[in-house]
């Protein structure tokens, strides 16, 4: 993985960002000027919504590429981003049976605990909404004695957050969504031209879901955002 990459990673902390990420790391490692096509970006969107953290889709890509470099067929050009599937798919088996094993180097049960933490002492959540954050908590901490798959955790956790945010909505005034909405599409708009509406209805899903969460000081429910 080049130094740029690496340090996209690091800075990466936008939905946007992910896409954008992959895409350039993609076209500097092919060497073609060529920009992705609708299909690539939507197994991006695959990839998002799989919840692969971006550090694991840049490993099976540059797998995947290493491996293209040094086979028989090195002098053509790969063509699609669907030629790393394969490499991403396994990057993230790694991933998970490194995380079942405790060996990722994120430290999943502190970052679990801390979003118990979130969870339990929110900022200016209505009753109904507080009382579903804490059994929310109280699930986490369950999770933390019986450790379960990964997939398992990341369905849950993505069911819980969907039942949450429902509830944060139903005490928002439309007034304040629609202002957040509002400034989620004015900042989308440059990407429209060069994304499917797909990708860019996912984009603004996840960004207004980040916000209005963040708005009462609670994370993501996600393993994607904690690796």
């Amino acid at each position: 993985m080049t130094k740029d990459a690496s340090t996209a990673v690091a800075d990466a902390d936008t939905e946007t960002a992910y896409y954008q990420t992959i895409e350039e790391f993609f076209v500097s490692r092919r060497g073609d000027p060529l920009f992705l096509s609708n299909s690539d970006w939507l197994l991006i969107r695959e990839w998002r919504q799989a919840g692969i953290p971006l550090r694991v889709a840049l490993r099976g890509i540059a797998d995947a590429l290493d491996a293209h470099a040094h086979s028989w067929s090195r002098d053509r050009k790969v063509g699609s981003l669907r030629y790393c599937a394969a490499e991403v798919a396994a990057a993230r088996e790694r991933w998970e049976r490194a995380l079942s094993m405790g060996e990722a180097d994120t430290d999943v049960s502190e970052a679990l605990e801390h979003l118990a933490l979130a969870l339990e002492g929110p900022r200016g959540l209505g009753p109904p909404a507080a009382a579903l954050a804490g059994e929310i908590a109280r699930g986490l901490r369950d999770w933390l004695t019986s450790p379960a798959e990964p997939r398992q955790l990341e369905a849950w956790l993505s069911q819980s957050e969907k039942a949450l945010l429902v509830a944060i909505r139903a005490q928002a005034a439309p007034t304040e969504v629609a202002r957040v909405e509002a400034e989620v599409a004015a900042e989308l708009e440059p990407f429209r031209a060069r994304m499917p509406e797909r990708v860019t209805r996912q984009i603004s899903d996840d960004t207004v879901t980040r916000r209005l969460l963040e708005a009462h000081g609670i994370p993501r429910l996600s393993l994607f955002h904690l690796a």
